[in-house]
């Protein structure tokens, strides 16, 4: 939950606004990331002048887009040895993608956002684009799907609430059906989506718990249609399962 306002020093609250847009959004400049941002531009510039001058944003001479510096990469490192689910997560992940050379993502949600937190590549040219600090509506791909379908059900209602007031849902039936296919990764334990984010791109997840029981993340892998295609489904899901089991157990969890 965000502190109240009297608590938020507005400068860095809008200074570490810009330093996460620029970790989801590489290779921006200062105009657009005043405008993305709401601060006006000169602001933005000292800002940026100040995070550069703390190493954590770097401007490209030729083309003046910022991106992140090496101090952010120091922080970034210290946040996965300190955090206990990408630590325990990391070695099994690894294993995974070397095993399949698919790109392999754990995501957490965030109210009714999903954030990636630890990511390994393929080395395969064709690849699903993203990069670790991308935000997702909780619904949207695979991972989505299985955190949205393991929350409790206040967080179901508040995303069906949401996007009615958005005119995303319909009517009584389209809820129905969103609580259907949720109730159905739920029963099989896993979740697909083929297409959904980025055309021809199959991306499968399943659940990872925490000591009590409760799903805090999702296990996933991505690739092209041509490298998962729907007949090695099942022998993807049951790797993911046996590195999720792996993950979930050194948090406590015992089945």
């Amino acid at each position: 939950m965000k502190p109240p306002k009297p608590y938020i020093v507005d400068s860095v609250d809008n200074a570490l606004g810009l330093l996460s847009l620029i970790a989801e959004h590489p290779a921006l400049g200062v105009t657009e990331l005043a405008q993305r941002t709401g601060l006006n531009k000169s602001r933005a510039y000292r800002m940026l002048c100040t995070l550069e001058a703390h190493r954590f944003v770097l401007q490209d001479e030729k083309t003046a887009a910022y991106s992140l510096g090496p101090q952010a990469f120091v922080i970034g490192v210290a946040a996965t040895q300190q955090n206990t689910l990408a630590r325990c997560a990391q070695k099994h992940m690894l294993a995974l993608n070397q095993q399949i050379d698919e790109t392999v993502v754990l995501r957490v949600r965030e109210a009714l956002e999903t954030v990636c937190v630890l990511r390994y590549e393929s080395t395969r040219e064709v690849r699903p684009l993203g990069a670790v600090g991308n935000r997702r509506p909780v619904y949207a791909g695979a991972s989505g799907k299985v955190l949205l379908a393991w929350a409790p059900d206040t967080v179901r209602s508040q995303y069906l609430s949401k996007i009615r007031q958005k005119g995303q849902l319909h009517s009584a039936s389209s809820a129905v059906k969103i609580h259907a296919e949720l109730d159905t990764v739920v029963r099989r334990g896993y979740a697909a989506s083929v297409g959904e984010l980025s055309p021809g791109i199959v991306a499968l997840a399943v659940p990872v718990r925490d000591f009590s029981g409760d799903t805090i993340a999702s296990l996933s892998v991505s690739g092209p249609e041509t490298h998962l295609p729907a007949t090695a489904t099942a022998a993807i899901v049951e790797r993911l399962l046996a590195t999720s089991r792996a993950i979930s157990a050194e948090l406590g969890y015992s089945a």
